[in-house]
This record gives C-alpha cells, structure tokens and sequence, in this order.
C-alpha cells in the first residue's frame, strides 16, 4: 500500500526535524595526515545521532526468525555478535583488534551512528577495504529489526525510527536509498543551510543505488551517477543535514570533510589476486582502446579520463536514478553553501549517466548504476544477463569476474523479507539490468580478451 501524501509529510518531518543531538568525539591524534585524520574522523566522530544504542544491537537477535533465534540463543555473546554482523553486512574495522564495526561509530555512551563506510566500507575475498562498496549490506534489515527489538528492551523509539516505517532504507542487500535520503534532507534547508519548515514534501521517487568505490574519487571532476554535483569536499556534506545540525554546526564540520575528502583522494584499487593471461590481456588492451576508452578514458603510463554525459536513449539503462532528481532541486543545489553558491559547476540538466572510470572494476561487483549485474562477463553478454540472481555466500567469481551467483526462476515462497532482499529481481522499479549493449558489436574472441584486460586495471 502506498503511503498518503499526510503521511509522507509526517515521516519526512521525523526523519530530518526530530533527531536528537549526535555525541562529540575527541580530536584526533597528533601527528596524522590529512588523509589519515581524515579515516581517523569516519571512524571516530559522529556527525548524526545514533540510530540504537549498544544493549540494542546485542539483543536484535531476539526478534529474529525462529530457527535463527534458537541459533543465537545457544551461542556466546561473541559468536551472537558474529552472525549479527554477518546478517546486517558489517565487518570488523581493518587493523584493529576491539570488536567495533567499521560502519558504525560507536559512541562513549554507546550509541550507534552510521557513517560513510556504511555503504563504502566492504569485504572481498575475506579482506576488509575501507572504500570498496558494501555488498552486503541489509540497510533495511538492521532498520527494522534494531526497531522491532526496542520495545521489548522497554526502550523508546525515536522519532526516526517512526519516520523509517514509511521511507525505505533499501529494498536488496547491497543497495541503498541514499538519493532520495539526501533530496530529503536538503529540502528542508535554505540557501544558507538555516532549517526551514516546508509543507510541500520533496519530489520523492523512491530507488536503490548501488554506492560506488572511493578510489575512482581521486580520478572524477564531477560526482554521481548524472555527474550533477562538481567534486568537492561540500559534496560529501548532505547526509549531516538532520535538524540537530543547525549550519553553524555543519560548517564547523568543514575541516573534517576536507579530511575525509583527502582520504578518498589517496585510496588507490586493489590488484586482481588471481592468474592473468597477459597475453591475452594485451589482446584485449587493443579492443578497450577501439571500443570502450572513449567513454572510460585510458590507462597504464599515460592515464585519461574526460567522460562524456552519455544520453539515456543512447547507453540504455534504468532511467529511475536520471528522472528521480528534479531541475529544481538541482538548481537549489547549485545556489546553495553547499556549491558555494553557483561558484561551483553544478549541471541542472544532465543528459544522462556518467561513464565512471575503471580503475579496479574486477573489486567493485555488482555492475550498473543500480548495481543488477552480477560479473563483467554479463556486462559483456547483455542478452545473458539474469532476471533474478541471488549471491552464494561471499565467493568471487574469477572466471566471469565479480559475484558468483544462483539464478532461480523465482525466489522460494518461504521467504521472509529479510531473506527476501537477498535476490536481486530486475523486474521491481528501478532496477532493470537493461542497456549498455556496446559489447555486442564485438565478436566471442574480442569479449574474452577484453574481459582478460579488465582485469588488469
């Protein structure tokens, strides 16, 4: 069923105007870059109130199915912990030993607030990367259960736990509604950043996104996937924008985010840990260079990268994400703090999607805006693609390079939602694996050796 316009004013009102304060955090230590103040803050301040607090988490267990429940009620609190992160797709922070996640910050008092590595912070082959896209994680999931467990802790929902029943955090493990999350938050600001009352809810087309990995940052000019926004350190900013954070409090975060925007600048991909046949990827070399860097740029000595607009009636894919920002909140944007108040070159009308850069695509599975491709090998076999795929745990694909997956008919009828988000079903809205066909003018030798090539970059 559909929300009522009263109820989405009603839950938008929640979601941006009635968080509490976050708590502070320390500053960082002496002696650290940019770019490791800069993770340092990601993992350490909190920029938004916390969602729940540590009692929360440690019994959402308690609201799982059944035979789950009975599994974690026999099990000690660190292994309850474990499968607590394995079903909600946190990880332990790289490099530590304490048992905090890496997208979370958890507070002196014990309250869990999200940051940036919620939805770029990842796992692959069993290393944990800060920047990789998080594949695996169930927004929604951890959403509703941390929600449903409160009451019987005798805990109170808060006013964002009321708004979320009717804005949808993501409908598949792995992707976010993180658009219309920020087009949310920024319609309650001025130009100024000042908290203003509308009574006129935002355009909301409700979508899921696949997050893209931080190492491209360093390469793009402009961000997203319509490239609208100029890259900046402002451009990072948006998700703070719930009502505690008057603007004082935004541009006082400033310095921070000029941080975080050089720890993004140094991430670099991960090397391809399996064999190469280099012949072959020189092969494929000659074919990327004929048929995909003009879109993708070029690499290895002499590296470019100038990517067009490229229109929605030419590349093909889904069109919820072009349409789902309208010309007016791009033009609010672009005269806003945030852009510096049209100093900055912000695009109103984009053409279409941008054509990202490559550097470490075999790492940055599933492929296309709304992530609906599983492997490159169905980048390159358009006709192949699946209409519904579901992970198998979190193998690699090193053959068709990126997931390893089944593609059912159907998923089972036995589902419950939670288990339900994990198949990716390219019929629901905004989540055609559709488009992009460039590859079919390509012959079976051309695809095998291009794919060998991918690999390399």
């Amino acid at each position: 069923m559909r929300p009522t316009i009263r109820q989405l004013l009603f839950g938008l009102s929640l979601l941006t105007l009635a968080w509490g304060p976050p708590s502070s955090a320390q500053s960082p230590p002496e002696g650290l870059t940019p770019a490791e103040r800069g993770y340092w803050y990601i993992l350490n301040k909190a920029y938004v109130p916390a969602d729940f607090d540590q009692d929360t988490f440690d019994n959402a267990w308690r609201i799982w199915p059944e035979a789950l429940r009975l599994q974690a009620e026999q099990a000690t609190p660190e292994e309850r912990r474990r499968m607590a992160f394995h079903r909600y797709g946190l990880t332990p922070r790289p490099g530590e030993t304490s048992d905090l996640p890496l997208q979370y910050v958890v507070t002196a008092s014990g309250g869990w607030s999200m940051n940036c590595f919620t939805c770029h912070g990842g796992e692959l082959n069993g290393q944990v990367l800060p920047g990789l896209p998080n594949t695996r994680l169930a927004l929604q999931t951890i959403t509703e259960e941390t929600r449903q467990v409160k009451p019987l802790l005798k805990k109170q929902l808060l006013a964002s736990d009321i708004a979320k029943l009717i804005f949808p955090m993501g409908s598949t493990v792995g992707t976010t509604n993180a658009v219309m999350f920020g087009v949310a938050l920024e319609n309650y600001r001025d130009a100024d950043l000042n908290v203003v009352a509308r009574f006129t809810p935002p355009q909301l087309t409700h979508h899921d996104m696949d997050a893209p990995p931080w190492w491209h940052f360093r390469k793009k000019k402009q961000l997203y996937a319509d490239g609208f926004v100029e890259k900046s350190h402002r451009a990072l900013i948006p998700f703070m924008l719930v009502r505690s954070n008057g603007p004082e409090k935004v541009r006082a975060a400033e310095s921070d985010f000029q941080d975080i925007a050089a720890f993004l600048e140094s991430l670099t991909p991960p090397l391809y840990p399996y064999a190469i046949d280099r012949k072959l990827a020189a092969r494929g070399e000659v074919v990327f260079n004929s048929h995909c860097a003009q879109c993708h740029g070029t690499y290895g000595d002499n590296p470019e990268y100038n990517p067009p607009n490229v229109p929605i009636a030419e590349i093909g894919t889904d069109p919820v994400r072009w349409k789902a920002l309208s010309r007016n909140h791009r033009q609010n944007y672009a005269q806003s703090w945030l852009a510096n108040y049209g100093q900055q070159n912000t695009i109103v009308e984009p053409a279409g999607y941008l054509a990202p850069p490559l550097d470490g695509i075999w790492a940055s599975a599933p492929y296309l805006h709304n992530g609906s491709v599983p492997t490159l090998w169905h980048m390159l076999h358009p006709d192949q693609r699946p209409r519904i795929w579901k992970r198998t745990g979190n193998a690699y694909n090193p053959e068709q390079v990126g997931f390893l997956v089944e593609t059912p008919e159907t998923p089972p009828d036995d589902l419950d939602p939670a288990e339900l988000r994990n198949y990716f079903r390219t019929s629901q809205f905004g989540k055609s694996a559709a488009g992009h066909r460039y590859p079919e003018a390509l012959t079976a030798e051309e695809k095998i050796a291009l794919l060998e090539y991918l690999k390399t970059l």
